[in-house]
């Protein structure tokens, strides 16, 4: 036992204290854990990642259309959306789960792509959505409270689950780099972000001095930031991006006009079909969260292996009931295109990792993963930050689609080992990126079908150097 820990929030080598709430540990900021100013701080600054959210959300459900054409006002609705997610994310770290949670990322282009199929009709486009939510909602609940999550996901081939990934990184780099995609008038500014980003991301150049210099390091623990910030500077200097017309004073959030658009009183249940042709996309989307939850779980034990001071539990079927209770809420009220999902991928690490340095740093978890959340609700009240942030969100979008992208594709080329797992995959994903998940689910289950499972060995892939 360190001889220098001192908490009042637990005992050493015990759980953070908390209140039983109907199966629930129910833990508040300063009665349960204290205020942790980094987090804090870094959550304020990257706002501009969860401003992000609103061009799909303008995108997929064509608010300029469904808002008579006012495009400032469909913007302020998009926000008020963000902001209703934002509050939804701390269900998580309030109800015992010791994650900061995001988005299903990798299937913002999916569903852009299944809200496509409903042409240019804002109503059903929002029927679709709320479906696709209310579904999903259904799954993540049912498995939770079952807790058949485990079993079913082994159900699906390693194949198939690999393919799912790779359809989604085809659509997220294919959606963004085409001509007329994401980042067409934008192309230098993104292109500088892009750099900046997988150089402070994934560069082995960068870590090895990052190593030699706490400027550096410290500055990849920013994760996507960075990209942005550079992004934008280049971009107004070369006018590819206009100058911040920055306004003072509180946000414009205008909650009744978002609840009178989108919200299901008003627009009304959909019809049974909407929910058949969102069943598809459902099960891909839940594959993808289903491989977020293993993500998260190996983030907190590694940071539990690293603290004996603090007991961290992490229950994946609480997970899947408060991911439930936040699509429910989500598509009651204001429908969500990205999706809520278990993990905030970037933040969670950044977290953990100072959370790793010991009791002094970060006394509990639970400040880390609910401090970081909290703030970006505080900074979407202040127009200063909104409308700073306003020009580089569509080059925030497009590089948030190609890390998506790039993360989706690797871990799917890593999934598939066998040549066959490998040849299955491609057919799936790419059927998944230009027919739909449906059919794409459909073309990998027969795949399999047809070549079977492996069981043994399979030669290496050819090599078509030789």
């Amino acid at each position: 036992m360190d001889p220098q820990f001192r908490s009042r929030y637990r005992k050493y080598g015990e759980e953070q204290r908390y209140i039983p709430l109907a199966g629930f540990k129910l833990r508040l900021p300063f009665i349960h854990y204290r205020f942790e100013l980094p987090e804090f701080a870094q959550g304020f600054i990257l706002l501009a990642v969860a401003l992000s959210a609103t061009a799909p959300i303008m995108e997929g459900l064509h608010l300029d259309s469904l808002l008579g054409g006012n495009a400032m006002l469909a913007f302020q609705v998009a926000v008020v959306v963000v902001m209703i997610n934002a509050f939804g994310t701390l269900l998580h770290p309030s109800l015992g789960d010791p994650v900061i949670p995001g988005w299903i990322t990798p299937a913002i282009p999916l569903t852009l792509a299944y809200l496509a199929q409903y042409g240019d009709d804002p109503i059903a486009r929002l029927h679709a959505l709320r479906a696709l939510q209310y579904t999903i909602c259904v799954v993540f609940i049912v498995l939770g409270i079952t807790g058949w999550a485990k079993k079913i996901i082994a159900w699906v081939p390693l194949s198939i689950r690999a393919g799912v990934l790779l359809g989604a990184a085809i659509v997220a780099v294919q959606g963004t780099i085409m001509p007329g995609g994401r980042m067409t008038g934008n192309e230098i500014s993104t292109i500088v972000g892009m750099v900046i980003t997988f150089l402070v991301l994934y560069s082995i150049h960068y870590r090895n001095a990052a190593n030699k210099s706490v400027l550096l390091k410290k500055i990849g623990t920013y994760g996507l930031l960075p990209g942005m910030v550079i992004a934008m500077i280049v971009g107004t200097l070369i006018g590819e991006l206009p100058v911040p017309s920055i306004e003072w004073g509180l946000t414009p959030l205008p909650f009744g006009q978002a609840f009178r658009a989108l919200s299901v009183f008003t627009n009304g249940f959909p019809p049974p079909m909407y929910f058949v042709n969102a069943i598809p996309l459902v099960i891909v989307a839940y594959v993808i969260a289903f491989g977020d939850i293993v993500t998260a779980e190996a983030i907190v034990k590694e940071a539990d292996n690293m603290r004996p001071d603090e007991k961290i539990v992490m229950n994946p079927n609480k997970s899947h009931i408060i991911l439930g209770i936040r699509n429910f809420a989500q598509a009651t009220v204001a429908p969500f295109v990205p999706l809520s999902g278990p993990i905030w991928t970037g933040g969670m690490i950044a977290t953990s990792e100072r959370y790793k340095t010991g009791h002094k740093q970060m006394d509990s978890i639970y400040g880390g993963v609910f401090w970081y959340p909290f703030a970006k609700i505080v900074a979407i009240c202040f127009a200063f930050f909104v409308t700073g942030l306003g020009p580089v969100l569509p080059v925030a979008m497009s590089i948030t689609m190609i890390v998506t992208g790039w993360a989706a594709g690797y871990i799917a080329m890593q999934m598939a080992k066998t040549r066959e797992q490998q040849g299955i995959a491609l057919l799936t994903g790419c059927a998944i990126a230009f027919q739909g998940a449906a059919i794409g689910l459909a073309v990998g289950l027969a795949c399999h079908i047809i070549i079977g499972v492996v069981k043994k060995k399979s030669e290496p892939p050819a090599d078509f150097d030789n």
